[in-house]
């Protein structure tokens, strides 16, 4: 079963109050029904299809009629579709559909925006299983105006939602991992939202010991090249007989770089300090091996 069709189960195991019942059917209808002199409603969700069925038989007293067919484009999956014939204007003028966006009272409270929007997911909306996909949510939507309405609904709640013209509709999607989190939260899908965040939490921390990992192999990789860098400057300017042109302090350097070639100038500077007792800085070991740097260099362009 796809991470969409559990949250989608869950929330239609979810108990609504009488208020919030409309405010969900209206979103349910509205997202994707096609109307006309009847009402019909299609999914691929058995337990969306339940839900469906009793809120018209809680609300309205109506059995849809339930037609259960095969999925199209070689789809395996069923699909279920609800038409109700019975007092469709009445039904229609409840639900607050009268335009391309839901009536006021739909949406007069911040309860009914979330039953709203979970009646919307439901129908239209997918979202992908963060443990195997990249953090997606969308609404699959075909009327241009209604998307734009969805997206503002959800941008109420700082969700940074946008619209995509895609093919003949329109898909609003969040692509941020806190925000989908901040998604399923506020339609209390609870369960999902726990898996969610448990997965986002570990592949956060996961990416993020992959970063530092990276940039500890890149220090490495950087004291190293170093590292071998100052050691052919020592060499060159052994072999070149100019060694004795350094001070004490600098052939110091030079031989405990050589008999440390891997460490740090910070751990060289600590070595240096406490195997010589006399205390040196990373700063002045660097402009020790600066001035060596300068003088190997000069050797290179034949300047000495």
């Amino acid at each position: 079963m796809s991470f969409t069709s559990t949250v989608k189960d869950e929330l239609s195991k979810l108990k609504e109050n009488e208020t919030t019942r409309i405010s969900l059917l209206s979103g349910i209808i509205q997202s994707t029904a096609l109307i006309s002199d009847k009402i019909v409603i299609s999914t691929e969700n058995n337990s969306v299809a339940r839900k469906i069925f009793t809120l018209f038989k809680d609300i309205y007293n109506i059995n849809p009629k339930i037609i259960v067919r095969k999925g199209y484009n070689y789809s395996h999956k069923m699909q279920y579709i609800l038409e109700v014939k019975n007092n469709v204007n009445l039904i229609l003028k409840d639900l607050g559909i009268a335009k391309e966006i839901p009536e006021n009272f739909i949406l007069a409270d911040d309860e009914l925006i979330r039953a709203y929007l979970r009646g919307v997911f439901l129908m239209s909306g997918s979202i992908n299983d963060p443990k195997t996909s990249r953090y997606h949510l969308e609404f699959n939507l075909n009327n241009e105006k209604y998307a734009y309405f969805i997206c503002e609904l959800l941008n109420n709640y700082k969700l940074n939602s946008k619209v995509l013209h895609r093919d003949n509709n329109y898909m609003v999607y969040i692509k941020e991992a806190e925000k989908i989190g901040d998604f399923l939260r506020m339609i209390n899908a609870f369960n999902a939202v726990l898996y969610y965040e448990d997965i986002r939490i570990y592949r956060d921390h996961k990416n993020m010991t992959n970063r530092l990992n990276n940039c500890e192999q890149a220090n490495v990789d950087k004291i190293i090249e170093t590292s071998n860098n100052q050691i052919k400057d020592i060499k060159l300017i052994k072999e070149k007989d100019v060694y004795d042109l350094l001070d004490d302090k600098e052939k110091t350097v030079c031989e405990y770089r050589i008999k440390y070639p891997d460490a740090s100038l910070l751990e060289l500077s600590e070595i240096i300090s406490l195997e010589t007792g006399n205390k040196i800085s990373k700063s002045g070991l660097y402009h020790r091996f600066n001035k060596i740097k300068k003088i190997a260099q000069k050797l290179k362009e034949k300047k000495f």
